[in-house]
């Protein structure tokens, strides 16, 4: 990994009712009647590591990218990547193979026609690319995309048994290097470290101490983040339990906990490790 940084960011850029499994209010028919924030929540996220030195994936949704295809040309024009995260914030589980490749073209095609360079980077939403969706691997290898990160060494949304590591995962069209997200064991239980509210509620002392220790034995770490998480004034919504605490859980003061952490580390971009990681 020569010349690349241990230390990965990634943001899923994304609207704060983007929220996989509800319906009602946030529905997605009923998107278009909702308060749009990720504009500005991306715009405050993008100064922050400006200041920060930092450069991060950016797995934008085509829905976000066909309504605010400004906001994606000025993450490009910062220097950061620009990578899928699909089209509608579907799991991929919940998509047959044929489904998810039309959803993975419209969201090309919308992040292209924002003049994003050649996308091969993916997420699923949720880390949805599990034991019941692996196929997804051989759809995204087909497409010529060259890396993910979507599966996630975890109970409730992927499988412990996962590699922790960055990994080659050979498909019938080619290999896909993939970046789990940063976890660590806690009470004999994986719990997020890089991301969600596993990061939202670590001192960022604590957490560069680990990014640190992690570095020092080769580990490379896999954060992510979103615009929402750093919006001053959240929408209340009511969910249930599990999505509340997941969605709204130490919310208050992440964003000068994210500079901190941001601050006081090297982060690049996932394309570049995987170049070296090609190399």
């Amino acid at each position: 990994m020569s010349g690349s940084s241990p230390n990965v960011l990634t943001v899923d850029v994304e609207e704060w009712f983007h929220i996989c499994g509800v319906g009602g209010s946030l529905a997605p028919d009923n998107w278009p009647a909702l308060p749009s924030r990720v504009v500005d929540t991306t715009n405050r996220l993008l100064d922050l590591l400006d200041r920060a030195g930092a450069r991060a994936t950016f797995f934008v949704l085509g829905y976000i990218a066909d309504r605010h295809p400004e906001l994606v040309a000025r993450i490009a024009r910062a220097g950061h990547e620009i990578a899928s995260h699909g089209y509608l914030h579907t799991r991929l589980y919940q998509l047959t193979p044929a489904t998810f490749e039309e959803d993975l073209d419209l969201s090309l095609a919308a992040l292209t026609a924002c003049g994003a360079p050649r996308v091969v980077g993916f997420r699923a939403p949720e880390w949805s690319l599990n034991d019941r969706s692996l196929w997804a691997l051989d759809v995204l290898a087909r497409k010529g995309f060259t890396f993910d990160s979507s599966m996630a060494p975890l109970r409730i949304v992927g499988n412990p048994s996962y590699p922790r590591a960055p990994h080659r995962r050979r498909t019938a069209c080619g290999d896909i290097l993939e970046y789990p997200p940063a976890v660590v064991e806690r009470f004999g239980c994986l719990m997020p470290f890089g991301g969600g509210w596993g990061l939202r509620m670590s001192r960022p002392r604590a957490v560069l101490r680990a990014l640190e220790t992690r570095a020092r034995s080769g580990m490379t770490s896999v954060l992510w983040v979103h615009p929402w998480e750093i919006d001053d004034d959240p929408p209340a919504v009511r969910l249930p339990p599990a999505k509340h605490f997941a969605h709204y859980f130490c919310l208050e003061g992440f964003r000068a906990r994210l500079e901190g952490i941001l601050k006081g580390a090297t982060f690049g971009p996932l394309g570049s490790l995987a170049l070296a990681t090609l190399e």
